[in-house]
C-alpha cells in the first residue's frame, strides 16, 4: 500500500515523498487510520519500526488546517536525545506546512523554550520533569491541548517517570485524542493505559517483540579483561566501519571512549553525567561521520537515530531482555539491514540465555582468528564493584580514626603527661598583656607615674 492511499494532506505527502518514503511500514499502516478518525491508539511497536511517524502524520494532519499560535500537541518522551530525534523528525515531515513544533528538555535554556509556550508552538515534545518545571509558571498552559503522546511508554515507567506523568496529565483536557505507544506492554503500561485511553484501537499488543528482521545478531565469547582489546581489534580489521557501543555504566563508557581514542580511533562518548551541549556534540559529530564510535549507555538506547548504522555493539550484556531489543534496535531501521555483536564474559553466560530465551532463538557463537584470547590485559577498564566499595569503606575508617584521635588531642590538658615534650606554649593573650602594660607605666597614654599630674 503506498503513502497516498492514507489520504493525508497533500503537503505532507510531499515531504514524506521527499524523505524517499514509498509505502508504510505495518505499524504506520495500522496506526494512521483509526488516528486519522480521531480515535484514541493503543501500540506495542518495536524500535525501528517507524513508530514516530505513525503518530506524528495523523497529528499533523488534523492541525494543517487550525489557526496558529495555540498548543494543540503535546508528546511526552523518556529522554532529552529522544525529544529531538522526534522533532527532527517532525520538521522533516512538516516542511511544507505552517506548522511549528519545539522540544522541551533540561541540560538547556529555558528562555527558548518559555518562548514557545508564549508564541503557542503548534506542537510541544516535551520530558516530564522539564515540562513540570515550566508548568509551575503562568505563562505555561496546556488548556488547548487535544492530541497527547506517550512514546516509549515503558521506558518513562522504567526511568520513575509515572508520578510526574500523572502531575501533567491534571494540566491536560480530559477531552482530547490519546495515541499511546509503547515498545513492551508489561502490566502496570497495560492498567496506564486503561486510565488514559477511551475504547483505542489496538495494534501489535499480542505481539511477541523481537530484534528487527534485517539485524544479523553474533555472540563474541570474550574475557571481561579483553572486551576493550577485542573491539580495538574488530575496527582494525575492518569488521566494523561505525558503531554504536553500549556500556553498562558511565565510567566504562568514559574509559572505553578514552582507550579507543589513544589507539588512534575517532571516538566519542555520551551519557547522563554529559552536559546537553556534549551530548549533542557528540551525537552529531557521529551522524556526520566525525565520530567512528559512539560508546553510550542506555539512556540513548532510545534516542538515537542514525541513518544507515552499520552496527551495534553490545559491550556489556544487557541485564534485562528488552533493553538488549531496544540496543540492537538501532541498526536495520526502517527495514534496512545491519549488525549486532554482543561481547560475553563467561559470569555474562546467564543473562545472554535470558535474552536468547526472549528472542527465541540460540545466537551464533565467533571466534576471531588470530586474536589472543589469552591474551595479558594492559590495564581493567573499570574496577570492580566489590573492590570500590572496599576501598571506600576503608578510607573511611582511616578518616574516622583521624577524627577521634584530634579529638581526644584537643581534650588532653596541657600539663598532662600525654603532652610533655611538646614544649611551652605562651597562653593566649600573654604577649599583648604585658606590652600593654608596659605602655601604660611608661606613659603611653600620656601619664606620668605621679598621680594626677599630666607631663
Amino acid at each position: 500500500m503506498p503513502f497516498t492511499a492514507l489520504k493525508l494532506h497533500p503537503s505532507l505527502l510531499k515531504g514524506v515523498k521527499e524523505l524517499g518514503f514509498v509505502s508504510p511500514t505495518p505499524i504506520q499502516s495500522d496506526a494512521i487510520p483509526p488516528a486519522l478518525a480521531g480515535r484514541d491508539v493503543l501500540a506495542c511497536a518495536m524500535t525501528g519500526s517507524g513508530k514516530t511517524a505513525a503518530f506524528l502524520l495523523p497529528i499533523l494532519h488534523r492541525l494543517i488546517d487550525r489557526p496558529r499560535g495555540t498548543t494543540r500537541a503535546l508528546v511526552l518522551t523518556p529522554t532529552r536525545e529522544l525529544a529531538a530525534q522526534i522533532l527532527e523528525d517532525l520538521n522533516d515531515l512538516a516542511v511544507h506546512t505552517p506548522i511549528t513544533a519545539a522540544a522541551i528538555y533540561g541540560g538547556v535554556a529555558m528562555g527558548p523554550q518559555e518562548h514557545a509556550f508564549r508564541t503557542g508552538a503548534d506542537v510541544l515534545i516535551a520530558t516530564p520533569g522539564r515540562l513540570l518545571d515550566h508548568l509551575t509558571h503562568a505563562y505555561a498552559k496546556l488548556g488547548a491541548i487535544e492530541h497527547l503522546v506517550l512514546d516509549e511508554a515503558d521506558r518513562m515507567l522504567d526511568m520513575g517517570f509515572l508520578p510526574q506523568i500523572r502531575r501533567v496529565l491534571r494540566h491536560v483536557p480530559s477531552r482530547r485524542q490519546t495515541l499511546f505507544f509503547s515498545a513492551t506492554m508489561p502490566a502496570p503500561i497495560v492498567v496506564l493505559s486503561g486510565e488514559m485511553l477511551q475504547t483505542p484501537a489496538t495494534i501489535q499488543v499480542e505481539r511477541k517483540p523481537a530484534p528487527a528482521v534485517g539485524i544479523t545478531q553474533a555472540v563474541y565469547p570474550v574475557p571481561q579483561e579483553l572486551k576493550s582489546a577485542l573491539l580495538l581489534a574488530l575496527l582494525e580489521r575492518g569488521d566494523m566501519r561505525d558503531a554504536l557501543v553500549f556500556t553498562r555504566t558511565k565510567h566504562r563508557a568514559n574509559r572505553l571512549a578514552e582507550y579507543l581514542v589513544r589507539h588512534g580511533v575517532r571516538a566519542e562518548r555520551i551519557h547522563g553525567n554529559r552536559s546537553q551541549a556534549q551530548r549533542t556534540a557528540a551525537l552529531a559529530g557521529f551522524k556526520a561521520g566525525k565520530h567512528d564510535v559512539l560508546v553510550a549507555t542506555d539512556i540513548a538506547a532510545r534516542g538515537i537515530d542514525v541513518e544507515a548504522l552499520g552496527h551495534v555493539v553490545n559491550f556489556d550484556v544487557p541485564q534485562v531482555p528488552d533493553d538488549y531489543i531496544h540496543r540492537v534496535g538501532r541498526t536495520a531501521r526502517a527495514e534496512a539491514t545491519g549488525d549486532a555483536f554482543t561481547f560475553v564474559s563467561p559470569e555474562e553466560e546467564d543473562d545472554l540465555r535470558s535474552i536468547e530465551r526472549a528472542v527465541g532463538k540460540r545466537l551464533p557463537r565467533v571466534t576471531v582468528p588470530d586474536f589472543d584470547y589469552a591474551a595479558r590485559p594492559a590495564g581493567r577498564l573499570e574496577v570492580p564493584l566489590g573492590e570500590r566499595i572496599a576501598a571506600i569503606r576503608a578510607r573511611k575508617t582511616d578518616d574516622r580514626a583521624r577524627a577521634q584521635a584530634n579529638a581526644v588531642r584537643r581534650r588532653v590538658p596541657e600539663t598532662s603527661p600525654e603532652r610533655q615534650g611538646e614544649g611551652p606554649r605562651p597562653r593566649s593573650g600573654a604577649s599583648s598583656s604585658s606590652s600593654s602594660g608596659a605602655n601604660r607605666s611608661a606613659g603611653g597614654r600620656g601619664w606620668s607615674n605621679s598621680r594626677g599630674n599630666r607631663r
